[in-house]
């Protein structure tokens, strides 16, 4: 287009106007590198540039400033947050006067262009757009360049080596792109450098500026890159007069230079999530100036009174408002300097350490705490007075503690409290009225301990998430609950809380989350749920409500997770809204539920005529007097019977119509004569055959017990016993057993599983599926496994009547059916226990009897221990932690003592994404433009929220593990937030 205008110029001037075509040329060439660079705009919601017309001079035009010496030449051009959308111009690369050009804050895309000839641009600012591609190689060839900001957008490849020609550039901002390869080393050299800005790249290589003279950089931030190695030993004596220095999210290891102490004007240190490792240097408190120190998530010890002593220097920092040293390794009691730090001090954390003894009370003298988090650690003695005076504070964070004792009266003065968790400690006592204190309370988390009393009564409307989980609640719920009218959740499993629901609840009408499950609650479904329009997870589960279910319920629009199993519910399950999704819903155990979507394989609803529903309130009649003529007859049964049934074979309880009876010629015509063809696969104690019974036609699976081995007809009464009593939708479903002689005369045993189509979880973690392109389990598939294993076994140990220890919690034993639904098997080693005492059908305390599979042992049991539910809490948490790294606990990595779960835990929380099986790491990640580029946080978050279960789930010491009740508690939570997240 340049070319044409001078072209057109010359034919209506002659050749020799030479005077005026370069004035002429002067003064339209800026204007025609403009109206191409607005032809390329597609998107320009606030008319910015509706004055860029014909009509207004260019060099009035909205953004754009021109040259008084130079008339006509634009030396600023800023468009900054216009809400512009479309493709940056080459042409504005020929605008050689301009000094500033600052598109910020806009959303332009494409390709950089190159501005090579721009020799006078000052400024550059083209930062929060979506530009993609490689920073041009010579965009350090502008020698007047002092200020680069391209942050925030998708820039990929490396940092031009070229920028160390700019030698005014006083600010290089780059961060929040897809950066790669080692920071130049000629780049610490700039002379006039005052802010470097780095960091959410992917920056690899060490942090080692060679540099002989002092630097001038005041502001450095690398944070959230892969850098690694140690950091100089003399950085602080390179970069004297620096303020902030961001390093966080990186694999910096070694100790934390003491020179830092020296860039005396720091006020800002932030050194988190790293591996450095050692003592926190004393220098720090030669720090007058600094605000905040963030050094949590790292591997920083403090034992002794020695490597204490960096607490009594920070005393002399007196402006420091935030310290942070969470998930570190600080050991014992917390030091009574604490109290001495600044009186400016608002957020302390020091949770998820080895902390340990009372919390000292000079820690009272911190009145100016807004946030306090010690949670995570091992502290305890009663939560003193203390707390009282802390005034300011919004958030107490002391769960995951020992804390004992009443909750202190004093709390109530905490009025501007927002936040408080106490859960995972041992309280005890009423809550103390002055809890009614705190107005400004919005979430209360009180799980998990001992307290008593009504604690409804005593909360603010305010409150809007409620955990009384794991308490020991009793009575009914309130009626008054109804004014705590700003509920979102209610949390209130596994208490003793019996009566109806009450109508109030209906009030409630903010409620989303309402969990009232594993208590003794009765009667009828209340109505009054159907006006929780915003409900998006019901359970009622483990009570003993009776009656139909509301057909309203089908009616909560986003409502996406009922489960209302384990209670005696009756009649046509509704088929709309939740109804119509078997996987949002849970009705198990109502044995009078019937119909619904087909889906939920329920019995069709019978046709009751009025005959029959005659005879039906008949029998309701007559029962109360058979019911006490049966009863005399039972007493009588049971006194004369007892010791016969006690002598009895478990096996009797599988001839009834209940398990229908099979000979050894049903098996070997179900199974073609134990054909290999039809072998599913071997076991310790024998082989398991698919077969189809005719005569049932059923398709089943049969194990069938090879007696010569050692424990093997142990193995049969025990799984006979276990399965005998106990009913589950996550435990594979027996349909009857056989004890006979084969054709030979030999004695013959075998258990009849019902069939499930999909294998064992194994096959599918390890791609032994014989199929030509394996199929991977996704991670949502993988969750919903986990979550029905936990259910398993928190049934096993809690509500089978006398807890049963499975013992061989594996892959293997995991067995998927028609819809993946997960079932746990093979019950041959399964301990009972009765009276309290452990009851086990083998050996299992002698050293050559220890029970289970190699890599899924529960430590202990190596030492002798007796086999506890804690072992099977261990063996789940191997499994989780195989399921979500795709690595057996045997693989040959695991040598020379390593383990699976060192190795999950050395990655843990920071660098889970190098360890996270292969298909879950595709999830990980999400398309933008044809690239994997982004981090799905949804995804991470319930990785690693999976992780930190099992890694809590394989303590060394049981007394540190979680019980099954609350391991599958925080999956359904995790499961929760899994869906809410979609």
């Amino acid at each position: 287009m340049l070319m044409l205008a001078a072209f057109l110029l010359l034919m209506s001037y002659g050749v020799g106007s030479i005077r005026c075509l370069t004035i002429l040329y002067n003064n339209t060439t800026d204007m025609l590198m403009l109206s191409d660079f607005r032809g390329a705009i597609t998107s320009d919601p606030q008319g910015t540039l509706s004055s860029w017309n014909s009509t207004t001079p260019y060099c009035q035009w909205k953004g754009v400033t021109c040259s008084l010496r130079h008339p006509g030449r634009v030396t600023v051009l800023n468009l900054g947050d216009q809400g512009l959308s479309g493709s940056i111009s080459p042409s504005l690369g020929n605008l050689t006067f301009l000094m500033v050009l600052n598109l910020s804050q806009n959303s332009f895309s494409g390709e950089l262009p190159d501005f090579v000839r721009l020799q006078r641009l000052e400024m550059l600012d083209l930062g929060t757009n979506m530009l993609t591609g490689t920073i041009p190689p010579k965009i350090g060839f502008l020698p007047k360049l002092a200020f680069l900001s391209l942050v925030k957008n998708g820039l990929t490849g490396t940092i031009p080596p070229s920028l160390i020609n700019a030698t005014q550039l006083r600010g290089v901002l780059l961060q929040t792109n897809q950066l790669q390869g080692v920071i130049p080393d000629q780049l610490w050299q700039l002379p006039n450098l005052r802010q470097l800005f780095l960091g959410e790249n992917m920056l690899s290589g060490s942090i080692s500026p060679d540099i002989s003279n002092r630097s001038s950089l005041r502001a450095l931030d690398l944070g959230s890159n892969m850098l690694g190695n140690a950091l100089p030993a003399n950085i602080g004596n390179i970069f004297p007069d620096l303020l902030t220095l961001n390093l966080r999210d990186n694999m910096l290891e070694g100790q934390i230079p003491a020179s830092l102490g020296n860039a005396s004007g720091l006020v800002y240190i932030d050194l988190s999530n790293n591996h450095f490792a050692g003592q926190i240097p004393i220098s720090f408190g030669k720090l007058s100036g600094l605000h905040f120190i963030g050094l949590q998530q790292n591997k920083l010890e403090a034992k002794d009174t020695k490597s204490w002593e960096f607490l009594d220097a920070l005393s002399n920092c007196t402006l420091l408002n935030a310290l942070q040293l969470s998930q570190n390794q600080l050991q014992g009691a917390i030091p009574n300097s604490i109290g001495k730090l600044s009186p400016n001090l608002q957020w302390l954390a020091l949770d998820t350490n080895n902390l340990l003894g009372t919390v000292p009370m000079s820690i009272s003298y911190l009145s100016g705490l807004t946030t306090l988090q010690l949670q995570n650690n091992s502290l305890t003695g009663p939560i003193g007075e203390w707390v009282g005076n802390m005034t300011n504070l919004q958030g107490l964070v002391l769960n995951e503690n020992n804390f004992i004792g009443p909750i202190p009266f004093s709390i109530g003065n905490l009025t501007r409290l927002e936040y408080l968790s106490l859960a995972n400690n041992d309280l005890e006592a009423p809550i103390p009225p002055s809890l009614l204190n705190l107005s400004q309370l919005s979430e209360l988390d009180l799980s998990y301990n001992n307290l008593q009393g009504n604690m409804f009564t005593q909360l603010s409307s305010t409150v809007t998430i409620y955990k009384i989980s794991y308490n020991s609640l009793d009575g009914p719920i309130p009626t008054d609950i109804g004014n705590l009218n700003q509920l979102v959740e209610l949390h209130l499993s596994s208490n003793k809380l019996s009566g109806e629901i009450p109508d109030s609840l209906g009030e409630c009408q903010k409620l989303q989350i309402l969990q009232i499950d594993h208590n003794f609650l009765s009667g009828n479904i209340s109505m009054s749920l159907i006006r929780l329009k915003n409900l998006a997870l019901l359970n009622l589960s483990h009570n003993n409500l009776s009656g139909s279910i509301p057909v309203a319920l089908g009616d909560l629009k986003f409502l996406a997770l009922l489960d209302l199993s384990y209670n005696h519910l009756y009649g046509e399950i509704p088929s709309s809204g939740v109804f119509e999704n078997a996987a949002s819903v849970s009705l198990s155990d109502n044995s009078g539920l019937c119909g619904g979507a087909v889906d939920l394989k329920m019995q069709p609803c019978p046709h009751v005529s009025r005959r029959r529903l005659t005879q039906y309130y008949m029998i309701r009649i007559l029962i109360p007097i058979f019911g006490f003529m049966s009863l005399i007859l039972l007493i009588y049964f049971l006194l004369t019977g007892m010791r016969k049934a006690r002598e009895s074979s478990p096996l009797q309880d599988f001839t009834g119509e209940q398990f229908p009876k099979v000979s050894y010629n049903d098996l070997a015509e179900a199974t073609r004569n134990f054909s290999e063809s039809n072998l599913l696969g071997r076991g310790s104690y024998g082989s398991v055959y698919r077969g189809h019974i005719l005569k049932n036609k059923i398709e089943v699976a049969v194990k069938v017990l090879d007696l010569d081995m050692r424990g093997a007809e142990k193995s049969f009464f025990s799984e006979c016993e276990a399965l005998r009593r106990i009913q589950h939708r996550n435990l594979v479903p027996i349909i009857t057993a056989c004890s006979t002689v084969d054709r030979d005369g030999n004695v013959f045993k075998a258990l009849v599983y019902e069939f499930m189509r999909n294998g064992n979880l194994d096959t599918w973690l390890h791609n032994n599926l014989e199929v030509k392109s394996p199929k991977h389990l996704n991670l949502t598939q993988r969750l919903s496994i986990a979550v029905n294993i936990a259910d398993a076994l928190d049934y096993l140990h809690h509500d089978s009547g006398k807890p049963i220890v499975h013992c061989d919690v594996k892959p293997s034993n995991i067995l998927l059916d028609d819809d993946m639904t997960a079932h746990l098997g093979d019950f041959g080693i399964a301990s009972f226990y009765v009276n309290s005492q452990l009851m086990t059908s083998t050996d299992s305390t002698t050293s050559a009897g220890i029970k289970g599979t190699i890599g899924y042992i529960a430590p202990e049991y190596a030492g002798g221990a007796r086999v506890s539910t804690s072992g099977d809490v261990y063996s789940f948490g191997i499994v989780l932690l195989e399921m979500l790294t795709g690595k057996r606990p045997t693989d040959p990595m695991f040598e020379n003592g390593a383990n699976l779960v060192d190795f999950v835990d050395k990655s843990f929380p920071d660098q889970i994404s190098d360890i996270i099986d292969a298909p879950i790491q595709e999830m990980c990640k999400v398309t933008t433009q044809g690239r994997m580029d982004d981090i799905d946080t949804a995804v991470h978050r319930c990785v690693l929220s999976m992780l930190q279960v099992a890694l809590s789930c394989t303590c060394q010491l049981p007394k540190d593990r979680m019980d099954m009740r609350e391991v599958a508690s925080k999956m359904h939570a995790i499961n929760m937030s899994s869906i809410k997240g979609k």
